[in-house]
């Protein structure tokens, strides 16, 4: 089943069955968190420009971590979810463009 969530810029975000389980065998500690995937799309924290036309949504699960959830928005009706993970590196994650919210 495919699962689709607005971003915060709007367009729609897809999360098919076959990507979810690619996602996971990658990534076993996203294992039940994929509501929290979708969440972070629809409602992050921020989001930062990837290197390839990607977007990067960042929501903090704890005082450490932070969910990134890759995705491409193909046009204003349609994107989809590249790959999702966890990361402690959030210095890496500061080094790129942040896109949204835009800073002042």
């Amino acid at each position: 089943m495919t699962r689709t969530v607005q971003s915060c810029r709007g367009v729609p975000i897809r999360l098919t069955d076959e990507r979810w389980a690619h996602i996971v065998e990658e990534h076993c500690e996203l294992a039940g968190l994929r509501d929290d995937v979708l969440e972070a799309i629809a409602a992050p924290e921020g989001v930062l420009a990837g290197s390839a036309a990607e977007l990067l949504a960042v929501r903090p699960l704890d005082q450490r971590r932070v969910l990134v959830v890759v995705y491409r928005e193909v046009s204003q009706d349609d994107g989809f979810v590249i790959t999702a993970f966890v990361t402690t590196r959030l210095a890496s994650l500061e080094r790129r463009e942040q896109v949204w919210p835009r800073k002042s």
